[in-house]
């Protein structure tokens, strides 16, 4: 287990070094929920350090991502798909690129443009709920495009698509887990062309097949490895062929038919950390094995009547993991023991949280709905440090790069930082 530290927290060090001022994906630069630098502001509001602020058409719940002066979001304009490069100092608008059909959200907060784009020093990944995957150059033109509903078989989700493209040293690999037909998939990001398809249909009941999370890509012995949360199960995989290399159950117990998933999975530590059963359970598993480890490496599950988070994805640096639930209650717990350290709740209000928390500089920023963002102490006690309101509805997690915050709403895009 020593071993297992040491490569991880090296993986992660390398990481941090590569992507030092740039936020790749979703959940940051290690797919972790934490942020690189400091110096990031902890107070804001509309008259205080922002810097800029664009509006842009469509309504969008992605997070936007960074490499180096270039900030990408998608969103949808005029029923097409559509993504924008913006310059992350000012905000100017340097290109637009549309294709694809949009196909619209049911729920209120879906949209056409629910997963979050993903990037890398030479390519911008987008992928819609349409089923529309773009690979387009950091000048906005497209190298490659495909549709894998088309290719693979109709979206059966209850609702709005919402599992991001993550990146591996050679691939992209998208996650599906829906009714039937789920699967892994994996393009040479150069060419588009396949490089492998992995099925994963695990016997779960009804909507609980169903999965909105996405996949983990952890370096692990000098070996890239996926982890999957869904459908009941974690599944690990060979990032170079998608072979399953693990498994977890158990999940769901009671064989629960609505225990679809949202929230995504965090890997720190060694362990592999599930938020499960809308928002009723949280499961640490040690990583490595080979088959069912379900019996050998769950460490310890902790159970609650819906407290812990549904939607937001935990965030995990040194030992410690975070959890932003729904309605405003915020946990520190232990990685490997999955032992309480703090908790409380943030003042109440009619809006929930869907925004994954971020750690920063020292500090944990979640943001509700209604575009407020709270700062609390990473410390060994529940403390706001401030509470920070501005215009908009607020499902994308925040982003972070040199110093500043960029904070999207589902129509416009501020860019916070000291002044």
């Amino acid at each position: 287990m020593k071993a297992l530290l040491a490569t991880v927290t090296l993986s992660l060090l390398i990481a941090s070094a590569t992507f030092a001022g740039n936020w790749p994906g979703w959940r940051g630069p290690t797919s972790n929920g934490v942020a690189q630098g400091t110096g990031y502001p902890v107070s804001w509001d509309k008259s205080k350090n922002i810097l800029w602020e664009v509006d842009f058409p469509g309504v969008s719940g992605s997070t936007p991502v960074i490499w180096g002066d270039d900030l990408f979001l998608t969103t949808t304009s005029e029923g097409k798909n559509q993504v924008l490069c913006l310059n992350k100092s000012t905000g100017k608008k340097k290109w637009e690129t549309e294709f694809g059909t949009e196909r619209a959200g049911k729920h209120k907060k879906g949209s056409g443009s629910s997963p979050s784009p993903a990037t890398d020093d030479q390519y911008v990944f987008t992928y819609f709920k349409s089923g529309d995957l773009a690979c387009l150059n950091k000048e906005g033109k497209i190298l490659w495009k495909k549709n894998l509903q088309k290719e693979y078989g109709e979206d059966t989700l209850w609702w709005d698509l919402g599992t991001s493209p993550v990146l591996t040293n050679d691939l992209i690999v998208i996650a599906c887990m829906q009714s039937d037909n789920s699967y892994l998939v994996a393009f040479d990001k150069a060419t588009g062309k396949e490089a492998w398809k992995q099925d994963r249909n695990l016997d779960a009941p009804e909507e609980a097949n169903q999965s909105y999370s996405t996949p983990v890509v952890v370096n692990q012995d000098g070996k890239e490895l996926i982890y999957v949360l869904g459908a009941d199960h974690v599944t690990a995989h060979d990032a170079r062929s998608g072979k399953e290399l693990w498994r977890v159950g158990g999940l769901n117990p009671t064989q629960h038919k609505y225990f679809r998933s949202i929230s995504s999975p965090v890997v720190s530590d060694g362990y592999l950390v599930a938020p499960y059963a809308r928002g009723g359970s949280v499961t640490g598993i040690k990583l490595g094995g080979s088959g069912d480890v379900t019996k050998s490496h769950v460490a310890w599950t902790n159970e609650a009547k819906g407290e812990f988070s549904d939607v937001p994805t935990p965030a995990a640096i040194n030992g410690r993991f975070y959890i932003c639930a729904d309605k405003g209650e915020v946990f520190c717990f232990d990685v490997k023991t999955g032992k309480k350290i703090w908790g409380d709740r943030l003042p109440r209000s009619r809006y929930k949280f869907s925004a994954s928390p971020i750690l920063a500089d020292g500090h944990i920023y979640v943001t509700r709905e209604d575009g407020t963002t709270f700062v609390l102490d990473q410390g060994d006690q529940f403390k706001v440090v401030s509470e920070n309101p501005l215009e908009g509805f607020a499902l994308a997690t925040p982003v972070f790069s040199d110093g500043k915050v960029y904070l999207k709403m589902t129509d416009k895009l501020y860019c916070i930082g000291k002044k």
